[in-house]
C-alpha cells in the first residue's frame, strides 16, 4: 500500500488528481520527481493498467531515475517470471520524446516509406550529410559553415514560425534550398535525424488515423516532465495522443524556461486553459532545498517578469547565511579569489570540493576559472567537456555497426571504409561517392557494380571486392549466427581481424593514451548484450539506445571528489551544497544579445535558475574588467543585482572589515588545526 502520508497536502492532492487535465506548477526544488512517481504508482494501485500509463521527460537521465523510483514504489510481482517480454510490455513506459517516438515508428514507419531498420544519424552524420550537399552545389571557392546550416535546419523542424525569426537571413535562404535534398540523402540511406523522430511520428498521425488510434488507445494516461521545455512539434505531438481521451498531467516552471533559443514555447504552458478549459491547476510551493534567504532573493528576482503564473517558493530550513556580494578588479582576480573561498570552505569547515559550483553564462568564461583551479591543484569537472561517445575510437566503432547493419548508410560506410587502412584512400572513396551520385545509388551499390570497379587499377578494385565481401560476410553472421552468439566477443573478434586494435596503438605516439583508447571501446563492448533475443535485435537496440543516450558519459564521469563548473544553462535541475555565481556583468547576463532580440525575461528566468541551485550558501561576483583578446575591457554591473533585496545581501568588502567574534574566530582555529592535523 502506497504511503501518501509522506507527501505534503499540495503533493498529495497533484497525487490523487490522476483523471482528466492537470497542471502541476512545480517550482524549484520542490519535489516534482516524487510527485510523478507517487503519481504513476498511486494511478496502478487504483486499477490504472501499467500499459497504459506513459511518463515523458527530456533526458535519458531523468528518465531512468523516475523508472528506477516507480519500480520501487510499485508491487513486487509473485514470481520470476517478472521479467519476461510481458512483463516488461505492462510496465508503466517511461522514456524521452525522440525515444517515444522511436517506439512509435519501429512499429509503423514502413507506411511513410522507410524500412523497419532505420538508423538514426547523431550529430557528427548530419553534418557529413549537409557538407556533401553544400560540396556539390557550392561555387568553386566559395566557403559555408555546415554546422551553421544543420542549425538552421533543426530550427526549422523545431521553431514552427517562430524559424523565420532566427540567424542571419543568407544562412536561412540556404538553408530553405538544401532541406529537400537533405532529407532526400537521409531517406535514401534509411536513416532519420533526432528532430525527424518527432516530424515523421506526427506525418505518421496525420496520413494514417489508425496508426493515431492504436497509440491513443495504449496510452490512457499522459504526463509530460519539464512541459514549459516543449517546442511546437513536441508540443503538436502530445496533443495528438491527448485531446481524445483528456487524461493529460503536465509538470513544470514557467519561471524556469530558459531554452527558447533552441525553439521552447513557454506558452504551452501559459496558454494550457486554451486547449483544456477545465483544467485543475496545483502550485507546489514548499521548497525542501534552499534556505529562506536564497528564496527570498529567488521570489524577489521573478516578480520581476509580468507574464508568469505566480507562485512564491518558501522553506522551513531557515534564514541561513545572507548572499555573498563581491567586486573583483577583472576576471583572473574574481577566478583566483573563488577557487581561494572553495579552498578556504575545505580547510577551515571540511566541506568537499564535490559541494561546491561555479555557475557562469558562457562557455568563455570557464578559462580563467580552469587555470586558477589548475594552478590551486583543486580537482574539477567541467560540465560539457567531450562526451565518451564523441571520442574518436567509439565513433568509428558505431559506424562499423552501422554500417553492418545497414550498408546503404552512406555517412558511416565512407567513416570506415580505410579505417584501418585497407588500400580504399580518398581519392577512390570520392571517385565512388560520384559514382554513387551520377547512377542515384548508395556508395555500396557502386562499389557492388562491375561497371563501375572496372573503371578502377587492379588493386584498388581488389581492395573494392575485398571490402564489400567482409561486410556481406559478417551480415550473413548477424542473420544466421551460430548458437549463442555473444555480441560482445563477435565485435571483439572483427575489430581484432581488421587490426583495429593495432591501428590505435599505433596512431598514438603515448603508450597510455593508445591503452586509454583500447580500454574506452572495450568498456563499451561490454555492454553490448543487452535487451533481445537474436544478434541483430540486440544490435540495433544498443545502437539505439547509444544515439539517444547522449547525456549518459556525464554522468558516468562525474563522480569524485571535484568542483563543479558549470554553466546556468546546464545546472537545471542540480543542486549544491554551496554555489558562486560569476561574471554578473551586463553584456553577459543578462546576455548582449537578449535587448536586441527582446529576451531579457529569459535571461532573468536563468539567472532565477543559477540562484535556485544553491542549497546553503551563495557567491555572486561581478569584475570592473574582462579580458578579451588580451586586452581588458571595462564592465558594468548586471541590472539584475538591484533586484535583489538589500536586507538579504552582505558585499564581502563591508563584511570583511566586521571583526570576527571571539567564539567565532576560536572554533575556526580549532578546525583548521584539525583540518591541518
Amino acid at each position: 500500500m502506497l504511503n501518501l502520508s509522506t507527501l505534503n497536502p499540495q503533493q498529495r492532492q497533484a497525487v490523487e488528481t490522476i483523471r482528466g487535465p492537470v497542471l502541476i506548477l512545480a517550482g524549484a526544488g520542490t519535489g516534482k520527481t516524487r510527485v510523478i512517481t507517487f503519481r504513476i504508482a498511486h494511478m496502478v494501485e487504483r486499477g490504472v493498467a501499467p500499459g497504459n500509463i506513459l511518463g515523458v521527460t527530456f533526458t535519458n537521465k531523468a528518465a531512468r531515475e523516475m523508472q528506477e523510483r516507480v519500480t520501487k514504489l510499485l508491487p513486487r510481482p509473485a514470481s520470476s517470471k517478472a521479467k519476461s517480454k510481458t512483463d516488461q510490455e505492462n510496465r508503466p513506459t517511461i522514456c524521452t520524446f525522440h525515444s517515444l517516438c522511436v517506439r512509435i515508428l519501429r512499429q509503423h514507419i514502413e507506411k511513410l516509406g522507410y524500412k523497419k531498420n532505420f538508423v538514426i544519424y547523431d550529430a557528427s552524420e548530419q553534418l557529413a550529410a549537409v557538407k556533401k550537399i553544400l560540396s556539390a552545389i557550392s561555387a568553386k571557392g566559395e566557403k559555408t559553415d555546415p554546422g551553421t546550416v544543420l542549425a538552421m535546419l533543426s530550427k526549422f523542424k523545431n521553431g514552427g514560425e517562430r524559424a523565420e525569426l532566427f540567424g542571419d537571413p543568407g544562412v536561412r535562404a540556404l538553408a530553405q534550398h538544401i532541406a529537400k535534398r537533405y532529407e532526400s540523402a537521409l531517406h535514401a540511406c534509411n536513416a532519420v535525424d533526432f528532430d525527424d523522430l518527432i516530424l515523421l511520428t506526427l506525418r505518421l498521425f496525420r496520413e494514417h488515423p489508425e496508426a493515431l488510434a492504436a497509440c491513443r488507445d495504449k496510452y490512457r494516461y499522459v504526463m509530460v516532465d519539464e512541459y514549459q521545455d516543449t517546442n511546437a512539434s513536441q508540443f503538436e505531438l502530445v496533443h495528438a495522443l491527448t485531446m481524445a481521451h483528456r487524461n493529460f498531467c503536465v509538470v513544470g516552471d514557467d519561471d524556469q524556461s530558459i531554452y527558447g533559443w533552441r525553439g521552447a514555447e513557454i506558452a504551452n504552458l501559459l496558454n494550457l486553459e486554451k486547449y483544456f478549459p477545465e483544467v485543475k491547476i496545483v502550485k507546489l510551493e514548499q521548497n525542501y532545498r534552499s534556505t529562506t534567504t536564497i528564496l527570498n532573493a529567488a521570489n524577489a528576482i521573478i516578480k520581476n517578469n509580468l507574464q508568469r503564473r505566480g507562485k512564491s517558493l518558501w522553506s522551513s530550513k531557515g534564514a541561513g547565511a545572507k548572499i555573498q556580494l563581491q567586486t573583483y578588479g577583472h576576471d583572473e582576480d574574481e577566478s583566483r579569489e573563488v577557487v581561494a573561498q572553495i579552498e578556504f570552505k575545505r580547510l577551515a569547515y571540511r566541506i568537499p570540493w564535490q559541494d561546491c559550483a561555479i555557475l557562469f553564462r558562457t562557455n568563455q568564461q570557464s578559462r580563467p576559472l580552469e587555470t586558477a583551479l589548475r594552478a590551486a591543484s583543486v580537482r574539477y569537472h567541467l560540465i560539457g567537456g567531450q562526451s565518451f561517445f564523441d571520442r574518436r575510437e567509439i565513433k568509428d566503432f558505431i559506424a562499423y555497426l552501422k554500417t553492418f547493419l545497414n550498408p546503404h548508410d552512406d555517412i558511416s560506410l565512407l567513416r570506415i571504409a580505410n579505417v584501418p587502412a585497407r588500400g580504399l584512400s580518398d581519392v577512390t572513396m570520392e571517385r565512388l561517392l560520384g559514382a554513387s551520385h551520377d547512377r542515384k545509388c548508395s556508395v555500396f551499390t557502386a562499389m557492388k557494380n562491375p561497371l563501375v570497379t572496372t573503371t578502377f587499377q587492379k588493386t584498388t578494385r581488389e581492395s573494392i571486392e575485398a571490402f564489400v565481401e567482409f561486410i556481406e560476410r559478417v551480415q550473413r553472421e548477424l542473420q544466421n549466427p551460430p548458437a549463442g552468439l555473444m555480441l560482445q566477443a563477435w565485435a571483439e573478434r572483427f575489430l581484432d581481424e581488421t587490426g583495429y586494435f593495432a591501428e590505435l596503438r599505433r596512431l598514438e605516439k603515448n603508450p597510455e593514451n593508445s591503452e586509454s583508447r583500447v580500454r574506452n571501446l572495450k568498456e563499451l563492448l561490454a555492454t553490448m548484450d543487452g535487451v533481445g533475443n537474436e544478434p541483430t535485435e540486440r544490435l540495433e537496440n544498443f545502437l539505439e539506445n547509444i544515439t539517444l543516450d547522449s547525456d549518459r558519459a556525464e554522468e558516468k564521469e562525474n563522480t569524485s571528489d571535484a568542483v563543479t563548473l558549470i554553466t546556468m544553462h546546464s545546472c537545471k535541475g542540480l543542486e549544491f551544497p554551496h554555489v558562486f555565481i560569476v561574471g554578473l556583468e551586463d553584456g553577459l547576463l543578462p546576455h548582449s544579445r537578449s535587448k536586441i532580440e527582446g529576451t531579457l525575461d529569459e535571461e532573468r528566468r536563468l539567472f532565477y535558475v543559477a540562484v535556485t541551485r544553491a542549497m546553503q550558501t551563495l557567491s555572486i561576483s561581478h569584475c570592473g574588467g574582462r579580458k578579451k583578446y588580451g586586452q581588458l575591457l571595462p564592465c558594468q554591473p548586471s541590472p539584475f543585482l538591484k533586484e535583489l533585496p538589500a536586507e538579504l545581501v552582505e558585499h564581502a568588502d563591508a563584511k570583511s572589515k566586521t571583526p570576527v567574534a571571539q567564539e567565532s574566530g576560536k572554533n575556526l582555529f580549532a578546525a583548521m588545526r584539525q583540518a591541518v592535523g
